[in-house]
């Protein structure tokens, strides 16, 4: 019977995977940390908890704590009343462009907040950490695509700095302390109640007030975009198969860490990604059929922070779990498109 804990469980990610769990599990403790803030629109947060809420089963022991990752003395003594057997760390103050302008954030949340994860993890012992690293480590590598092996020592962002620093601390004390611990270096995740921060998601609220749309390097980014199940799919796979822990050919132990890219494997441009979301939003009727497209999108210069592509060679996620995810573009925009309607259109 294991005990779990979900840190940014009101998150995108984070609500999904404990949605997961309550269906995987048939016993257990899962507890969810999140601290509700209001980066974007917390009834979405809410949303989602009530969603969790209303789903979970008998049998399962699950309890919400609102609270913030820097605060040790919470984190610690949630491991000290839990002793939990595997982590799950979602919770991170996400955004690239947010990270310009508001670097305390990022610095609190995903350096101190996950260095108190760490240190609870030294002190109350655990089968697996597993956390969220991200794309954007890979910075503005012009290789493609970005595999786990290439160097990532260009970011260009601070959240991007952040969530290398994350991997450089939990190599450091699976090599330290022996925790087993895998990074999840996750690719542009879109979807149902995803974060409104998100393009796609950003998209439909100007369209459905007839603004315009800024398409940034004029339309030739490309993107890897991963359906939320599919990397829900890969989160759970991960966690039960923590790094080994085993001693080298000097008899020192080797660090039981690992790091992995979820991404789709499939870069989408742009414009063709913004072309298909139009048409599933005039599908599921969130715009009208007459609805003119070319009037409301307008070409735009590269962002600071952004790159040109993002490319995921998930080979080894295939390789060591047997996963690849699945859901084409199209089907995963048809249900954001779906759920929106059914979210923010009902009463139109």
């Amino acid at each position: 019977m294991k005990t779990i804990l979900v840190t940014g469980s009101a998150g995108f990610i984070g609500s999904n995977l404990v949605l997961r769990l309550f269906k995987e599990l048939s016993e257990g403790t899962i507890v969810g940390l999140d601290n509700l803030n209001d980066y974007y629109d917390p009834t979405l947060k809410d949303y989602r908890l009530s969603e969790i809420e209303k789903a979970k089963p008998t049998g399962i022991e699950y309890e919400f704590v609102k609270g913030d990752l820097a605060d040790k003395a919470l984190i610690d003594g949630l491991f000290e009343k839990y002793h939990f057997d595997v982590v799950v760390n979602l919770a991170a103050q996400a955004g690239v462009r947010y990270s310009i302008t508001n670097p305390d954030a990022y610095i609190q949340s995903n350096m101190i907040g996950f260095y108190n994860i760490l240190e609870a993890c030294r002190h109350y012992p655990v089968e697996h950490l597993v956390y969220a690293s991200s794309s954007s480590v890979y910075g503005g590598n012009k290789k493609v695509p970005f595999s786990t092996d290439d160097r990532v020592d260009n970011p260009v962002s601070l959240y991007a700095a952040t969530k290398k620093s994350n991997e450089l601390f939990a190599h450091c004390y699976s090599k330290l302390y022996d925790i087993p611990t895998t990074g999840l270096r996750f690719f542009t995740v879109y979807g149902p109640a995803g974060r409104p921060d998100m393009a796609y998601f950003g998209f439909t609220n100007k369209l459905l007030k007839g603004e315009t749309i800024q398409i940034f390097n004029y339309g030739n980014c490309r993107r890897d975009f991963t359906y939320v199940d599919d990397i829900v799919e890969g989160v759970y796979r991960v966690m039960q198969g923590a790094p080994e822990r085993k001693k080298g050919e000097d008899g020192l132990p080797i660090p039981p860490y690992a790091v992995y890219n979820i991404g789709g494997g499939q870069p989408e441009n742009l414009l063709d990604f913004v072309n298909i979301l139009q048409k599933e939003l005039v599908r599921a009727g969130v715009l009208p059929a007459d609805f003119d497209f070319e009037a409301h999108k307008k070409l735009v210069p590269m962002q600071p922070g952004d790159v040109p592509t993002t490319y995921a060679d998930a080979t080894a996620l295939e390789r060591d779990f047997g996963f690849t995810p699945k859901i084409p573009l199209r089907e995963g925009l048809r249900h954001f498109a779906e759920w929106y309607k059914s979210y923010y259109c009902s009463d139109v």
